[in-house]
């Protein structure tokens, strides 16, 4: 599943899925996780802290949401972060983080009129809480979410510590994952 804006129809496809999956998908429990990453340097007088380089993200990808956003958040108090920028209007609006720009056709994080942050995708290099993020294998993805389930665009997992959001993996024809985000089990943005 690539996450294209002019392509509508196969984000909606892959995403369908994570609805019809959703609907089956067992709760858990467990604590969020944020990807706001930094370094901080002490000296004799102060401590500062800088923003680490987009190019190594850092953080855990879910339960709850990426980078400082969570999923449910409204788009005024997810563009209240200053963590994202606007690239595409409409019932769900199209995002890009700061740090993590994506080409033109491509967004990073889908946020809806009613629902409010409904799906994120991950940039490189990010993990889930069990380890998983582009790159790895299916074997890898079913070992760490025994629940995933094959649909139509790809495999679905519920997020486990947040029971209103599930993961979808991307693999490809190698069996490796290409492509991986975070919904909302009840998003009404690609369905």
């Amino acid at each position: 599943m690539k996450h294209r804006t002019s392509r509508p129809a196969r984000a909606v496809a892959a995403l369908a899925a994570g609805t019809l999956l959703a609907a089956a998908a067992p709760a858990a429990a467990g604590t969020a996780a944020s990807a706001a990453t930094a370094t901080t340097e002490t000296t004799a007088t102060a401590t500062t802290t800088t923003a680490a380089t987009a190019a190594a993200p850092k953080g855990t990808f879910g339960p709850y949401g990426y980078g400082g956003l969570r999923l449910g958040m409204t788009a005024k108090q997810a563009n209240a972060t200053g963590k994202i920028v606007l690239k595409q209007r409409g019932h769900c609006s199209g995002w890009d983080y700061k740090a993590h720009r994506n080409p033109r056709d491509e967004v990073g994080l889908y946020i809806s009129v009613r629902r409010g942050v409904a799906v994120i995708f991950a940039p490189k290099g990010v993990r889930t809480p069990r380890g998983i993020g582009t790159g790895a294998t299916l074997r890898q993805v079913k070992k760490a979410y025994p629940g995933v389930k094959e649909e139509v665009s790809g495999w679905y997992a519920t997020a486990p510590g947040n029971p209103k959001a599930y993961y979808y993996f991307g693999v490809d024809r190698r069996g490796k994952v290409e492509a991986l985000a975070l919904g909302l089990r009840n998003q009404d943005c690609v369905n």
